[in-house]
């Protein structure tokens, strides 16, 4: 093989990836399957498609091996082939962000009122919290929190604040999270952390930047806090 020839190759098989994230719903796909593996049902519903799309999807994200599947039951099951693949999606969207100004703009309406927003770094955040000087709330449904949450988080999904709220204290701050930044869970919690009087933030970091940033994660398979994302 000439040399020509040879990196043709190369850059072919590397613009694969490429190919298979140029999809809207492949990449939502990708920050799903973050959360933890899930099926095609599953899936599907979170997507707002049907089976049949989904499954198309998942193919083409299966055939550049950037996910796997398995069988339980009737049941397709997929998950992430890496914790590095979560990691290609929170750089696509943050790359994205800070040239797009579309992006940027559309950000912006998500977050209504700014001081909102849980500013202090990532380290300051962990260390309130192992100090309880905070609560920091997973807001995703409870399988999730059980694949990999934040260190010290507490799982309350947001379909079931409203009946637990006698469960969050009154003289802390509580700072929400879910998925990440496109996630509207924790601008949901939020919304009924206040009307009832709670203090409340909002963190735009889900698991998988958490991981990207070399932090801490609690998996299922220790209940013990890990430096990356290897669960997902």
């Amino acid at each position: 093989m000439d040399k020509r020839t040879l990196k043709d190759l190369l850059f072919e098989q590397v613009a694969r990836i490429g190919k298979a994230v140029a999809s809207p719903k492949r990449l939502e796909l990708l920050e799903l399957l973050a959360q933890g593996e899930k099926s095609v049902e599953v899936l599907t519903r979170e997507l707002g498609t049907d089976i049949k799309l989904t499954s198309a999807h998942l193919k083409t994200l299966k055939d550049a091996q950037l996910v796997s599947v398995r069988r339980e039951g009737k049941y397709m099951v997929y998950r992430l082939s890496g914790s590095d693949v979560a990691s290609l999606w929170v750089l696509l969207r943050s790359v994205a962000e800070e040239h797009l100004l579309e992006l940027q703009g559309a950000l912006a309406q998500m977050v209504s009122d700014p001081a909102q927003l849980a500013h202090v770094d990532r380290h300051t955040l962990l260390d309130q919290a192992r100090r309880g000087e905070i609560v920091m709330l997973d807001v995703r449904p409870e399988t999730e929190f059980t694949t990999a949450h934040l260190p010290f988080a507490r799982s309350m999904p947001v379909a079931d604040i409203e009946r637990r709220l006698g469960e969050l204290p009154r003289d802390k701050t509580i700072v929400a999270y879910c998925r990440g930044p496109f996630c509207l869970f924790a601008d949901e919690a939020l919304a009924i952390l206040h009307r009832h009087g709670l203090q409340a933030r909002k963190l735009q970091d889900g698991v998988s930047e958490w991981a990207a940033a070399g932090l801490p994660l609690t998996t299922h398979a220790t209940h013990a806090t890990h430096a990356t994302c290897a669960a997902l």
